[in-house]
């Protein structure tokens, strides 16, 4: 398998304000690369967004913001691409939208949330949290909530459902985002 997982935490409610992203590169179903990066949200943190995952305004006074960001990363969105995300509603609408927000045309690739694959395919679990499927699946989650913790635990789910499973029965998972 070859695919990207990527972890968006944001520093408010608002769905433009990353703050920090993560992406680990699978290739030959194996770990093969990670980026991560502090953004510079240029907005608001939220108490309660700076509880979850421990980034303040002055982690990112000095980080670069999402254009500069987008222009390092945008390669791997295209259409023949697979990006993943656990709960990719959310990292993908994080994605759209802090596009959107500088007025950048979000691209189109392919999406498959392992959140949606854990609940077909691990049933019984008591909640699809990413530190529950990780804990169900025997996957170290050092820091969740850490975006870099965070995607390539999402990137050991799918790889671990891979295994278990086979890709054609993941491939009913993959949609195309725009």
């Amino acid at each position: 398998m070859n695919f990207i997982a990527m972890d968006f935490e944001t520093a408010n409610g608002k769905r433009y304000s990353a703050c920090s992203l993560a992406l680990t590169i699978v290739r030959n179903n194996q770990i093969a690369d990670e980026f991560y990066t502090l953004i510079n949200p240029q907005t608001d943190f939220f108490w309660r967004n700076i509880q979850v995952h421990g980034i303040h305004e002055q982690d990112v006074a000095d980080a670069p913001t999402f254009p500069t960001v987008w222009e390092h990363i945008k390669e791997f969105y295209t259409p023949e691409k697979l990006v993943i995300a656990h709960n990719n509603r959310f990292d993908n609408s994080v994605l759209k939208n802090t596009l959107e927000h500088y007025g950048i045309e979000p691209p189109a690739y392919l999406t498959l949330d392992t959140l949606a694959s854990s609940r077909k395919l691990l049933p019984g679990l008591a909640n699809y949290k990413l530190n529950t499927v990780c804990d169900a699946l025997q996957i170290d989650l050092h820091h969740h909530h850490n975006a870099l913790d965070d995607a390539q635990a999402c990137a050991n789910i799918l790889l671990s459902q891979d295994h278990q499973f086979g890709s054609r029965r993941l491939k009913t998972f993959i949609k195309l985002v725009g």
